[in-house]
């Protein structure tokens, strides 16, 4: 999951990108409302959090922008205007949800989850393949009943296979849905992740990789 957080408060957005982070979302941030429309240009984003009072670009035309989109990202408004009026004016710009800062953190993943599940490009909820189940709301997944216990990138790894299967996900793919755009593209990093996570699927294996294509998740009964 690709998350823009766009905050011109600079302390406030790295809190809230770290703790999305640890909730294993692939998230960029945004200072001001010119940088988040270039970023727009560039990554098919599936949530951004949006304060409305910003610089360059004020939130309420940006959340127009992207709301005129064909494959638009889902929009939480985050901001200090929480009163029912602000809320109304908010929703009528076409945010998806509005959240009144303070706010309580928990809630905003909730509400993260939950834009990012009815998006329309979004699938089922629970993901199934090669006796594999994973249910991204719980943050669940299982092989054959048995309980997976992967780290925050391994689950986000599994989940974007699993969400792109029977087609080839590159390194370069899982960098962009995974992690963010701090990601050195020369790293290691995919295939030590998919290694660690071909350990704890177990076989037979259902993780396949095609040199210079990437990974895929194919059915041990339908391989060869």
């Amino acid at each position: 999951m690709r998350i823009l957080v766009v905050e011109d408060a600079i302390a406030l957005a790295d809190v809230v990108a770290e703790g999305l982070r640890d909730q294993g979302m692939a998230v960029d941030i945004a200072h001001d409302g010119l940088t988040a429309a270039a970023k727009l240009d560039l990554v098919g984003y599936d949530v951004v959090v949006l304060d409305r009072d910003l610089p360059g670009v004020h939130g309420d035309t940006l959340c127009q922008m992207i709301t005129e989109r064909d494959d638009r990202a889902m929009v939480l408004m985050l901001t200090a205007a929480g009163s029912p009026g602000d809320r109304v004016t908010g929703l009528t710009l076409g945010a998806d949800d509005y959240l009144a800062k303070p706010f309580h953190f928990p809630e905003l993943v909730l509400r993260v989850r939950a834009l990012a599940r009815r998006r329309p490009s979004a699938r089922a909820r629970t993901l199934r393949a090669g006796g594999v189940e994973l249910d991204p709301v719980r943050r669940l997944a299982t092989r054959d009943g048995r309980r997976l216990n992967l780290s925050v990138k391994e689950f986000a790894v599994l989940e974007a296979l699993l969400r792109a299967g029977p087609a080839f996900l590159s390194a370069e793919d899982l960098l962009d849905q995974v992690w963010d755009e701090n990601a050195d593209p020369f790293t290691n990093t995919v295939p030590v992740t998919v290694g660690r996570l071909r350990r704890k699927l177990g076989g037979p294996p259902i993780i396949t990789t095609t040199p210079g294509v990437g990974y895929r998740i194919t059915d041990p009964a339908e391989q060869p």
